[in-house]
Parts: C-alpha cells; structure tokens; sequence
C-alpha cells in the first residue's frame, strides 16, 4: 500500500470509482481508491433507465446526458462489457398535469440535448405488447436509454481507471481521517496514507465517514423493494423469435418500474411508508445486506401493475429484494466540496447511483484538479443544506422524498414533511393573515395570502393555478399602495477589522461602497470568471460591512467567505443570518408609511437610493435600507430579531390608512421578473460570465485584481456564447415559462429561458432567457416552447417596467 497519494477516495462501487477514472484520465494517476469490501461485493441492484426525470433541472440533467455518453463509450475504451442493454425507457401518463410535467422535461431535455419522443397508447401498445393501454393518454420514450449492469460498469470503470495508473485498495477499512498541517491522513486497518484530498463515496456508510472528518452529511438510507418473477411464457417466445426486448416502463402514475428479467418481469415499487434504515449507521461488518421483505407495503404497486401488465400477475415470484438506498431530503445525490473544511469532498446520497455516477465523477475531477466544476452544481451541493438537516429532519424528509420519486413534481411544489422547522417570529402573525408557506433552506416563507374566507392551502400546478389571482392582487397592491414582506431567510453576515475592506475588495467585481452607510450590489466570481455569489454590501463603519444574500444559498455563499478569508485575523466574520430579522415595506406609499412609524426624515434628500440608516420603528431599533427586489419605492428593514413583532405591528396599524397589505414571495417574483432582476442559479451562474447575465455595471475590471479577473479577461477576449435578454411572450393564456424553456429561431435551438412570470403591472407574460449573442436585439422575433406549445416571443428593453428606475428614485 503507498504512504502517500494525491486523492483518496473511500469507498468503492460505481460511485466511487467513477470518480478515481476521472481523476487519473484527467491526469492525476497518483490517485487511490479505499474500499472496506470488494468493488462490486454480491450487489443486488440496478439501474432502471439512466435519464430520470431529473426534477427539471437543467445542471442534473447535464449530469445524466454525460453519464450515458460516457458509459456507451467505455466498451471501446476498455474492452470491458458495461452491460448497457439500449431497449429504451417509456414514461406512461393518465392525466393532462402528468403531460405537463413530460412536456416541460422535454423542454428542458431539448436545452441539454436529450432526445424525447412523445407516444400515443397505441404506440406504447405497439412498443411493449404485453402493456394494457386502458386509461393511458400518452407517454415519452427515450429511444437511447435502457438499463445497465452495475457490477459490470464498475469493472469497466476500474478497468479504465487503472490503466491511467490509478490503485486500488480491496478488503481494506478505514479506521480514521485527520487533517494535518499539510492535507490529511487516512487511516486504515492496512496502513495509513497521506493525501492533499479525501472524496468521501461511502454509500449507506455517509454518516460515519462523516463523523470522522466532524461532518453532519445529510444522507440517510431508505428501504426499496423489488420483485423478480418467474419466466413468462410470452417473454420466452419473443427471445426465440429474436424480437427486441421490450423498454423500461415507468407508470408514473402507480409509482413503479418495469423491464425484462431473464425471461421473467421486473417490479420496482416506490411506496408510501417505506422506512429509512441504518439511521445510526450500519454495523461494519454490512455490506449489501438485505432485509426481510414486506410485501403488504406494495400490495397497491403489485395490484397496479397485473391491471397495467396482465401478465406480471400470471406467473409467480421467483425473488423479492429488500435493501437499502442512499437518499437526501430532496432526492437528489450530494457532490462537491464540504463545507468548513479544505479538501474534503463529498460524493453520497446516490438515490440513483448509476444514473449520476459518471457525472459526478467527472464534475468532481474538473472541481478537484482545476479549482471549479464546468456546469452549475447547484442542484446537488452539499452546502445546499445547512444546519437544521438533523438526523430527525433527514429521517422525515428522505422518506418523503423516496415516497414522491415518481409523483408529479410541479414547479410550486412544496412538501410537508420536517415542516415548518425555522420560523421567523412574525410567523403566526402572517399565518393568521391569510398566509399559505413554503420552505427555503428550513425557512417558512409566505408564498401567497389567501383572501378572507379562503382555504389556506396550495394549489400546484404548470399552469396557471388558483393563487393567480391572489398573487395578482399582491401585485397590484405593491404598485397602487404599500406591501410588507418578510424576508428574515436572507443570509446575513458582518465582515469587519483592519483588513475588512482589502478583503472584500478582492473578494467582489464591484467596487465597495466608500462612505459609511452607503450600499452597493457586489457579485463573487469563481475562478474561472462565472458568477458564484450575489451579494448587497452595506459598510457600517470604516472597517465593517453588513452582507446580505440569499437565504437558499447561505451556507455555500458564508463557506465561500472563509475560503478566502485571510487566516492572519485581520479580518473577522459573524453570522447574524439568524440574530436578525428582515421586513420589506414597498409601494409608492411606503414613503408616508415609515414617516408615521418612526421620527426620522424619509425625505429623498435625506434618505437616497442605496443608502441604509439607524433608525427607530417605534420603541425598536432598526437599520433601514432603500432597496429592494421588486422595482418600487421601499425600504428593508433589518432588526434585532426579537424585535420584529413589535416592528410587525407597529407597520401593519399605522398602514391601515396607505392600504398595508402583506405579500409573498411569488409576487415578489412576478415584480422581479418585470425589473429583469436576476437570481443567483436561474440568471447568475458559474456557466455565464456577468457580461453575459448582463452585470456590466456591477463589474471594474480597472479596480484592482479580484477573484476571476484575470479569467474573466481570457474569457472577454475569447467572446461570450450567451446574452442575457428579457422577452415578452404572446398568445399565452393560461401558462407562463417557467424556465428551462428552449427558444427557438428558425427552427434551431438558441436558447433557454432562466424565469419567466406574468406581470400584472405591465400585464404581460415576460420570461428572461440566454440566447445567442447575435440575436439579442431589441425588437428580434424568437419562439419558445411553453409545456409542448410554441408561442411568439419578442426581445424588449430590459427592466420592462419603470425602465429609468423613476419609481424606485422617487
């Protein structure tokens, strides 16, 4: 065994050994892999089609497309059979919110290159014989997609890994991980290995390789069942006649899967009441044990699918499988660096291991080696959790998550389970108002208020729901009256000492506010010139500035702070994201508002735009700040958080007389989208320089170096493939983009769309997209799909709405 190497990786089958592949193909063979068993060690799983629907995003559905390239390739690379049986992956649907759901996935698939064909019954009939159609209005199909081998895949993966130098350590535990002056050391029952990086792949073993390193990974296995039947007769006869082996089939609607077994079926059920497993961890001695089955858990799925498939019910059970499946509260794997610690790396929570596996290999190599990913990870970050994912939350929401795999997962979509966890303190105040809630990184946040004698509940849809309304309402308050928002979930931190502004100054694009009280809207790129952070940065004091960033992404935006952080204490950091509280007045009356609720002078010549001052909200003190999110005269008002319910009621009793009325945040979103206000993951991303998200005022590339700068030039000098526009969409009726759209010219892909609303102010259905460079022009005629229908869309000016910013000025 060495002594030394550049990367460890612990733990082995598919997940892990993609990521030693990637690694020694992209150069660094001195790379090994730990793994406590043998690579592939008596598995009992599958893979059930490779392109899941990837719950519309656009960066895990990039994932998937590698993966299946790669595996197709490996073969020849190798001369290893991967075992991928190309018979193609059918998706049926019973209602028209199921189409919906097929038709924005499509749409998204189109963007990323992923070919989908939509089915009539009779064609599905045509494809699988033994299906009955009745009920069904249609399906997709991917004709490139199947099923594959993991054993063998990760042979092949191996087989590729070591013949560009990579080791592999079988039979061997790790005992031990301890981070040293000069990297870590990994300790193991063989021997001990020193290395500048760890990527951790330990599968349902997550939580104690984490426990090593003083992480709290946010993965807990669930139970999954599936059942093997014995051959049928029909299937037989179709081999011997050499007929193709029929598709994977998903019936969404029943939650399972189907395909071929050895001449038999195979049914892989999702139930509802399946039970996390190994919650405190597995004995050492497991590996790939199963469970006793329980077969009163699927009796639903089995009754469903002798209906859908007759002949799944005419031969008997050869086999049923209970094991254990890595989950993450939301389904998706968790990939990339940990948080608060420097070369650790996180590759667990593979729910459908080998269906990202090869992505994240690969992305973890690029991140490992060249310091950034290529493609946003986002949707699969590890700091996209933060603290508040207890064991007792994972255990609540993976089951929810394994329950929901093949549910219709609409873009309002928000889940029960670990609910509500973080509250503001107004909460109750806002609950009793009308307000029906949403979660953001364990945050209740209000997402709409329900009228007077309405039921306070949600109404998920792709189309226009039964909030529409409400939200217009919202809307059209802010712009006639006043609104009060809630947005404590906002990260918030404080940056100060000697060093503060050096700092800050080399951690943004933009230049940092000079006076004391001003504010500026700074944005943190990456290395490679792409946009990781958004932050508004308020300076306090000559050495102390107030950050504030979105609430979703506030472990990953604080973690990137101390990354670059000196480490001389010249520079000090506190989180106040959960000792203050945020409230946003806006609306042309907010001006007459705060003069009653507070003795300071709101006046335009003493209080300007992007300017923030201490101020009193009757007895409570506040630091108010003249921005907001949606593009109207207002304020944010940061406090002490215990005092946000005396704030709360202070503003809605002094605001009966201006109209006061409370509003959430997908009013906020239609408001922004009117502004083409960007976000951080939708319009900013690590793949799109600022130019070309349009932030070419928030960039001085002639202030001094900054991180991404010099990348950034390169990048300038090379020419940008992508231009931020903003577009009013016609002919709409009853949908709106939702994203993820792809827009067309001339036939031709050449673009997507990032957000898209209705706006009630300008009363137009407005999306903001990437297209092509040449064609952003005002005025230019595109097309864009809106769940399967293609609608006219025109470039307009950016900020539709009050474009010279009057209103905001005011």
């Amino acid at each position: 065994m060495k002594s030394k190497s550049k990367v460890v990786v612990v733990g082995g089958g598919v997940v892990g050994v993609s990521v030693l592949y990637h690694l020694a193909k992209k150069g660094w063979s001195d790379v090994v892999l730990v793994e406590r068993k043998e690579l592939t060690s008596g598995s009992t799983w599958h893979a059930a089609g490779l392109l899941p629907l990837f719950n519309m995003s656009y960066s895990v559905g990039q994932l998937h497309r590698y993966a299946v390239q790669l595996y197709k390739s490996l073969e020849k690379e190798t001369g290893k059979n991967v075992g991928f049986s190309v018979v193609s992956n059918i998706r049926l649907a019973q209602s028209q919110d199921r189409m919906d759901e097929y038709h924005q996935y499509a749409g998204v698939a189109k963007t990323i290159g992923v070919d989908v064909k939509f089915l009539k019954p009779e064609q599905v009939k045509e494809i699988w014989p033994l299906i009955n159609i009745e009920g069904l209005i249609g399906a997709i199909q991917h004709p490139e997609d199947g099923y594959i081998q993991p054993a063998d895949l990760t042979q092949a993966l191996a087989t590729g890994a070591r013949n560009y130098g990579a080791e592999i350590y079988r039979n061997t535990t790790v005992t031990s991980i301890k981070q040293t002056k000069n990297g870590w050391v990994v300790n193991t029952d063989k021997g001990d290995i020193e290395c500048e990086h760890v990527v951790s792949c330990s599968g349902n073993f997550a939580r104690q390789t984490g426990r090593m390193v003083g992480l709290d990974i946010p993965v807990i296995p669930v139970e999954h069942q599936y059942i093997v039947t014995e051959p049928h007769p029909e299937i037989q006869k179709r081999r011997k006649e050499g007929k193709p082996e029929m598709g994977v089939l998903r019936d969404s609607d029943n939650s399972w899967y189907m395909r071929e077994e050895a001449g038999g079926l195979l049914l892989g059920p999702y139930e509802k009441g399946a039970p996390c497993c190994y919650v405190d961890g597995p004995s050492k001695d497991s590996e790939y044990e199963l469970f006793q089955e329980d077969l009163d858990r699927l009796a639903p799925h089995i009754e469903g699918a002798i209906k859908r498939v007759p002949a799944f019910g005419e031969v008997g059970v050869k086999k049923v499988y209970n094991g254990a499946i890595a989950y993450s509260p939301d389904g998706n794997p968790i990939v990339g660096p940990a948080w608060g610690l420097k070369n650790f790396w996180i590759n667990e929570g593979h729910s459908f291991g080998i269906t990202a596996a090869g992505g994240a290999g690969w992305q973890l190599a690029e991140w490992i080696i060249d310091g950034e990913p290529t493609i946003d990870m986002l949707g699969v970050e590890p700091r996209r959790y933060g603290s508040y994912a207890t064991k007792s939350y994972l255990k609540a929401k993976n089951e929810e998550a394994y329950a929901n795999v093949f549910t219709i997962h609409y873009p309002d979509e928000e889940r029960e389970a670990g609910r509500p966890l973080r509250q503001a303190p107004c909460y109750d105040r806002l609950k009793k108002l009308g307000a029906v809630f949403g979660a953001k990184f364990g945050w209740e946040r209000a997402n709409f208020f329900a009228k007077e004698g309405e039921k306070q509940e949600d109404d998920w849809s792709f189309r226009r729901s039964n909030w529409f309304k409400n939200v217009e309402n919202e809307c059209k308050n802010v712009k006639e009256n006043v609104g009060l928002l809630d947005m404590t979930a906002f990260g918030k931190c404080r940056i100060k000492g000697p060093g503060a502004e050096e700092f800050l100054d080399k951690l943004v694009a933009n230049k940092l506010p000079k006076k004391i009280g001003r504010i500026n809207l700074c944005h943190a790129l990456n290395t490679k010139g792409g946009v990781h952070s958004e932050f508004t940065i308020m300076r306090e004091a000559e050495n102390s500035f107030y950050l504030v960033s979105a609430g979703a992404f506030q472990r990953l935006d604080h973690d990137w702070i101390h990354k670059w952080m000196p480490k001389d204490g010249t520079v000090q950091y506190e989180n106040l994201t959960n000792s203050m509280g945020v409230l946003v007045v806006s609306g042309p009356k907010a001006r007459q508002l705060m003069q009653k609720v507070s003795r300071s002078d709101f006046s335009n010549d003493r209080f300007k735009w992007l300017s923030a001052q201490n101020i009193n909200i009757g007895l409570a003190p506040c630091s108010a700040m003249r921005v907001n999110f949606v593009g109207e005269l207002g304020w944010e008002l940061h406090h002490p958080i215990e005092y946000q319910n005396h704030i709360f009621d202070q503003l809605m009793e002094a605001g009966k007389e201006f109209g006061l009325k409370p509003y959430g945040i997908r009013a906020m979103n239609s408001l922004r989208v009117e502004k083409s206000y960007k976000l951080v993951g939708t319009e900013l991303s690590i793949e799109y320089s600022p130019y070309e998200s349009g932030l070419d005022r928030f960039v001085h590339p002639n202030k001094g170096d900054f991180i991404g700068r010099a990348a950034l030039d390169k990048w300038r000098a090379k020419g940008f493939s992508n231009k931020l526009v903003t577009m009013e969409i016609h002919g709409v009726t009853d949908a709106d983009v939702l994203g993820n759209n792809p827009i067309y010219d001339n036939g031709s892909v050449v673009g997507r769309a990032t957000s898209g609303d209705f706006g009630f102010r300008l009363n137009k259905s407005i999306a903001l997209g990437m297209v092509k460079p040449e064609l952003a022009k005002v005025g230019q005629k595109l097309k864009i799909d809106i769940l399967g229908k293609m609608h006219e869309a025109s470039i307009v000016e950016e900020s539709p709405y009050d474009s010279e910013n009057k209103l905001l000025r005011a």
